[in-house]
């Protein structure tokens, strides 16, 4: 059985996009699932002291490496992310749809909050577009999306992407290093809460 490996994130998360495709060759390396835990990060950065990017200092938001003032960012990502639950829930790896959407905001300077520009990405992706677009506003996805916040909070998550391994919170595409690392060694999980 392959070790499990949970992934919070969010399409809005400029660095969930630059590490995603590294994190999936450490996915790939080492056969994990993956639990893919899209999450709300307003709520989560107001819920532990964070800070949305455009409410940040200039020059942390000059540090990346794309456009530096993405047309449609910062963007209500909870249609996206919404279609990433309802791809899980229909059966579907969201691994395809997620290497079309992060580029498509970060890269393609398209709109993530369009049914229509979400629908064709899903649809690029193999899925049926239109029907997880309707899906994504459901109560039962909304459900989801929430207790995805909720294990979020449980998990000492506190921002994205985030990959919970064992435990273990590695923050950050600057950390999937690390998490190889951890993976490579075998070596037991390190704990962040008190008397773990």
């Amino acid at each position: 059985m392959p070790r499990q490996i949970d992934y919070y994130f969010s399409l809005s998360s400029p660095w969930a996009y630059i590490g995603h495709k590294v994190f999936r060759e450490v996915v790939a390396t080492y056969n994990l699932k993956v639990n893919h835990k899209p999450v709300i990060l307003i709520d989560l950065f107001s819920e532990t002291g964070g800070l949305p990017l455009v409410r940040r200092h200039p020059v942390r938001q000059r540090y990346r490496m794309f456009h530096l003032q993405p047309k449609y960012s910062p963007l209500n990502a909870r249609l996206a992310d919404g279609v990433v639950i309802a791809a899980i829930e229909a059966g579907y790896d969201p691994d395809r749809f997620l290497r079309r959407a992060f580029p498509a905001v970060w890269e393609d300077q398209l709109n993530l909050a369009d049914p229509q520009t979400v629908a064709d990405l899903a649809d690029d992706a193999g899925f049926p577009g239109r029907e997880l677009v309707d899906r994504s506003g459901s109560d039962a996805i909304s459900a989801a999306y929430e207790q995805n916040r909720q294990d979020a909070i449980a998990a000492d998550v506190f921002g994205s992407p985030v990959y919970v391994l064992d435990g273990e919170v590695f923050w950050g595409q600057d950390r999937i290093e690390l998490l190889a690392d951890a993976l490579k060694s075998g070596r037991k999980p390190y704990s962040s809460q008190v008397g773990a």
